[in-house]
């Protein structure tokens, strides 16, 4: 069963509650972003998925080495994960106390994926394992994560309810954020835990 972040800010035991916190949902949702706030907010490592599954070139990593990689840093005490990695579901979620669900519409994802995406090829960010995104490939491509994002928004969104509903991790906190303005009011309730 899910809670709204309303309910989740008015216990005052949230930081016990969230000391490993993995963060899910759709393509540009904003996983990564939010994790990083987190892990300042709680003071806790974190571990981005992405970098464990990429290597140079946009090559994935070996199925074995990356869930040992995965299994190494989900066996800390505390952190914040972000990635939607189904094939280290089983070790990540196993190891959370809460799962932060971005369910965000498809406009917020959208242009999430657009700007991120946009700034990314014009300022030759370096991503995961020296990777950049390129104007063909973000743009022209099928691997286009603009694309991605857009065809697999509904998906990702039916599987994530689907694996909530079921109750397969009845010890995890879940949090289903439904746009932005509920994650800064997470991290608002976190930051001052008392208030609430």
């Amino acid at each position: 069963m899910t809670e709204h972040v309303e309910t989740a800010m008015r216990r005052n035991d949230a930081l016990r509650d969230f000391a490993r916190v993995v963060v899910v949902g759709t393509s540009c949702s904003g996983k990564s972003t939010l994790a990083r706030r987190l892990s300042r907010v709680l003071d806790a490592p974190h571990i981005e998925l992405d970098t464990i599954n990429w290597t140079p070139g946009w090559q994935t990593r070996p199925l074995d080495e990356s869930r040992q990689l995965v299994r190494n840093a989900a066996y800390a005490d505390r952190w914040v994960m972000d990635g939607n990695y189904g094939f280290v579901r089983d070790i990540v979620w196993a190891r959370a106390t809460a799962v932060i669900w971005l369910n965000y519409p498809l406009r917020v994802v959208l242009w999430r994926a657009w700007s991120r995406t946009t700034r990314r090829v014009l300022m030759r960010e370096e991503l995961f394992s020296g990777n950049r995104e390129s104007f063909r490939r973000s743009f022209l491509s099928r691997e286009s994560i603009i694309l991605w994002a857009v065809s697999s928004h509904r998906r990702v969104r039916r599987e994530y309810r689907r694996i909530i509903d079921d109750g397969t991790y009845p010890h995890l906190r879940i949090v289903e954020l439904r746009g932005p303005a509920q994650a800064d009011a997470l991290l608002t309730s976190l930051c001052n835990p008392a208030v609430y």
